[in-house]
């Protein structure tokens, strides 16, 4: 069965930020298939002390390397900003309006199919916008 590597933007675990992605102090990463999530790790983003202007594209850089030394397909979130051009090469961008990461994952079971076909696409994939 397919499963997808997914980091959802949550400062505690529990609840999204109201801010951008890469603003996110941490990060929960879950291994999803369309019946099943299993937590993985938190990971530190460090990227945020660094940031001197904002969209700065050295920012998107880290957070890219940081989900991608762990293995992570999709970046989950309520709100991206400029940098989701950059970011999106990377991963499937996810947006949704679920403010838990449960509530999300259920929005990522609910979106399998479409979030591995813009996985496959490579470089070229699009944002999913899974507000409703």
């Amino acid at each position: 069965m397919k499963k997808i590597i997914a980091a959802f933007a949550s400062d505690e675990g529990e609840l999204l930020i109201e801010r951008h992605f890469g603003d996110a102090e941490r990060y929960s990463i879950y291994q999803i298939s369309p019946s099943d999530a299993v937590y993985l790790k938190e990971v530190e983003n460090l990227t945020v002390l660094e940031e001197e202007v904002h969209a700065d594209p050295r920012k998107a850089k880290g957070v890219a390397g940081l989900l991608k030394k762990n293995g992570v397909q999709a970046a989950v979130s309520k709100v991206f900003g400029p940098n989701i051009e950059k970011i999106k090469k990377h991963f499937v961008c996810v947006i949704v309006n679920g403010g838990t990461v449960k509530n999300s994952i259920g929005m990522i079971q609910e979106n399998f199919d479409a979030i591995t076909q813009q996985w496959e696409k490579g470089e070229s994939r699009d944002s999913l916008d899974l507000r409703k």
